[in-house]
């Protein structure tokens, strides 16, 4: 991190603990709560999968069979592709906010800010548009990888779940998660390999895709929203002078201070006597003195009266 970027995070005002803490599980309960209270819709909920998978031929998208296909053809690769769908979500996202929170303060609070805004537009969509994911809709023809292979974070019949709705679906929390935790990576740190830090939302779309979690259409809407948070909330001042953007593809502070030389006194300045030296084929002023012709001034010369010493005679 250059210089500029480190001053304000330094003296930044770390928000106290206690607070974060109760803040960040109260959100967490509150969606748990929102996502239980949209339970029930069953046929709402199938009956908007049969419009989106519809919808997404329709436009052409690619088909996610395509990307299970990839992940059936090993059993390691799809037991893999199961576990890093459970297991990643929650605690990359909670890896994050602690870094932020212990190293970044203004990017914690950013970030915070951010996560809680995506996420309470997605309770919204939950409740308003209840959606089954591809595995549960015939149409598709696609594998419960999680029932088939393991492990799964789902029952096996929606209607029993009672830790998560599974009519959830729309939009991938798991992509915009992902998607943010990228992004306040790279906003946050200064090394040359944070970019890499792309490929973690990039793996986490081929696994809820693979696992016929989500539809593409799912992961487009979480981007979109994830935008327009971002849009809204900015930056803090102190960190982002020039916009975001501006923050992601920074412009590199220059190496050394432009060395500005003194004068030397081998160089005269305009103003110095120097400047204004003869010039070695002009006449000096001795010899313009001796050229001159003389000028006779006339005078009256009075002879001064003699005096005789005394006793003198006369």
């Amino acid at each position: 991190m250059n210089g500029n970027m480190r001053e304000p995070e330094q003296h930044a005002v770390r928000p106290p603990l206690i607070r974060e803490l109760l803040l960040v599980v109260g959100l967490f309960l509150v969606y748990k709560l929102g996502r239980q209270l949209a339970n029930g819709h069953t046929a709402e909920a199938f009956h908007n999968a049969d419009h989106v998978w519809s919808f997404e031929r329709g436009v052409h998208l690619p088909g996610e069979g395509a990307v299970q296909d990839v992940l059936l053809s090993s059993d390691t690769l799809v037991h893999a592709a199961n576990i890093y769908y459970a297991s990643v979500h929650f605690p990359a996202t909670i890896a994050l906010l602690v870094f932020l929170y212990l190293r970044r303060p203004r990017h914690y609070l950013w970030t915070r800010r951010v996560l809680a805004a995506l996420t309470a537009a997605a309770l919204v969509l939950h409740l308003t548009f209840p959606l089954a994911p591809p595995r549960l809709l015939a149409a598709t023809h696609l594998v419960d990888t999680a029932q088939v292979y393991g492990p799964s974070v789902y029952a096996a019949k929606p209607a029993t779940d009672t830790m998560a709705n599974q009519f959830a679906a729309m939009p991938s929390l798991h992509f915009g998660w992902a998607l943010m935790v990228a992004i306040g990576l790279v906003a946050a740190t200064r090394s040359r390999w944070r970019w890499l830090w792309l490929l973690h939302p990039l793996f986490t779309l081929a696994v809820i895709v693979g696992t016929a979690n989500h539809y593409w259409l799912d992961t487009i809407v979480a981007t979109l929203l994830l935008g327009a948070a971002l849009a809204v909330i900015r930056l803090p001042h102190a960190i982002d002078t020039t916009g975001f953007w501006r923050h992601l593809f920074p412009v590199p502070a220059p190496t050394s201070t432009p060395h500005i030389a003194e004068p030397s006194a081998a160089t005269p300045t305009p103003w110095a006597p120097a400047a204004f030296r003869t010039p070695p084929d002009a006449l000096t002023a001795a010899d313009v003195l001796a050229a001159a012709t003389p000028t006779h001034i006339p005078a009256e010369l009075i002879a001064a009266p003699h005096t005789h010493p005394a006793g003198a005679a006369r």
